[in-house]
């Protein structure tokens, strides 16, 4: 191995320890405090503004997404209105926080990472497994014509729906339920993203891809891998994109 590519490496293994530490704290926070405090205003202050474009500038574009459309969303979906209230202070900082239930909003950087893995195009029908705040989902509402979205706690789904609804996102629905089996009477899906970790590629979302449509996804427990799944002619392909640290996928891929 050359010196570039033990440095190489290292970078790779630093970020993945810090984003250990990052994410193991923000789930200690969330079990302190298990209920997600009031959904936030949607006033969208010229200093939040200004926040989003050096969040965009500084911690997605400068790392290597380009994608013009999923950067334009970036910078107009209000990142802190998806965040409880004591933690909107910190809503544009590059990492993942806390929300509520033992689950994190993820880092700005991975959530536009992701989506420009997902290739969407303006008419793609995307599946999302883990809808948490509803951060991911309205990111994806802004590039696609319909969003699916499944979130399998209760409480956090239903405060999502209702702050999506609220910010006027009339291409997105969102179901209570194990995302595992995915939404079959939905699908096939054009993209598919699931934002917590399962430790395998759940072969109902596979079957859920329309074929030539893609699907991106943690898996593993630690380490954790993302990949992308190809649905091709020829069949299914697998490729990995870079090491992640996610909340475990919960429900049936538990018993798997």
């Amino acid at each position: 191995m050359s010196g570039s590519d033990s440095l190489s490496c290292l970078s790779r293994v630093a970020r993945l320890v810090l984003l250990v530490l990052i994410v193991g704290m923000c789930r200690s926070l969330g079990a302190q405090a298990p209920t997600p405090s009031p959904t936030p205003t949607l006033s969208d202050s010229e200093a939040q503004r200004q926040a989003r474009e050096r969040m965009v500038h500084e911690q997605i574009e400068d790392r290597g997404v380009h994608d013009k459309r999923v950067l334009a969303a970036m910078r107009k979906v209000p990142r802190h209105v998806f965040v409880p209230p004591e933690m909107q202070s910190h809503a544009y900082a590059d990492g993942p926080l806390p929300i509520g239930y033992g689950q994190t909003i993820s880092q700005p950087y991975i959530v536009a990472f992701m989506t420009e893995a997902l290739e969407l195009k303006p008419q793609d029908k995307v599946l999302e497994i883990g809808t948490g705040s509803g951060y991911q989902a309205a990111v994806l509402a802004e590039l696609v014509r319909e969003v699916f979205s499944i979130e399998i706690v209760e409480p956090l789904g239903k405060e999502a729906e209702e702050r999506l609804k609220r910010l006027g996102y009339s291409n997105l629905k969102v179901k209570i339920a194990d995302g595992y089996r995915g939404w079959p009477e939905a699908a096939p899906f054009d993209a598919i993203i699931v934002t917590a970790a399962p430790n395998h590629v759940p072969p109902a979302l596979v079957n859920q891809l329309r074929e030539g449509g893609r699907m991106v996804l943690p898996v593993g427990r630690l380490p954790q891998d993302l990949i992308r799944v190809r649905r091709t002619p020829n069949g299914v392909k697998q490729e990995s994109l870079l090491p992640v640290l996610f909340v475990p996928m919960t429900g049936e891929a538990q018993k798997k």
